[in-house]
């Protein structure tokens, strides 16, 4: 397990923890329309420090076939990798890149947990990795990349 995993998360206004419910203690961001339209994800630290990304697989997450849509699989990744990340980041990021595996189907109903962990974490970039399961099913694993951003200074005002 990666050090920066173990650390207090810094005070986030746009963090929300669930008070009621399946998830209830678990944490999601409130700032991602996105994610917002097509979650709710969440996440929560483990007693040994890691990391556990959840959701609940809806009507709404499902392709034609019946089965989670492979994008909303890859969105739930990249919260993931966030999630993942969040200590090593300590602030904003973007994903520079991104790989995933499609190994099996997500059905409705089906809680859908990921773990994964930091590989590399350097000045500006922090490499890491997870895995999908439905119980005890491997669904899909991925690989990213975040880049640590700045926030860009807001131009004069009257200029």
């Amino acid at each position: 397990m990666h050090e920066l995993t173990k650390m207090t998360p810094p005070h986030r206004p746009d963090l929300h923890v669930a008070t009621e419910g399946e998830f209830k203690g678990w944490q999601t961001w409130i700032r991602d329309s996105f994610e917002n339209h097509i979650g709710p994800f969440w996440h929560r630290f483990e007693e040994d420090g890691r990391v556990r990304c959840a959701f609940r697989v809806e009507k709404k997450h499902l392709n034609g076939s019946q089965n989670v849509h492979g994008g909303c699989f890859m969105a739930f990744a990249d919260y993931c990798l966030f999630a993942i990340g969040r200590h090593a980041l300590n602030g904003r990021g973007v994903t520079v890149n991104f790989g995933c595996e499609f190994l099996d189907a997500g059905h409705e109903g089906e809680l859908i947990e990921c773990t994964g962990e930091i590989t590399r974490a350097g000045g500006s970039l922090i490499f890491l990795r997870g895995e999908m399961m439905a119980g005890e099913r491997r669904l899909f694993t991925f690989s990213g990349t975040i880049k640590r951003v700045k926030r860009k200074a807001l131009p004069p005002t009257g200029a």
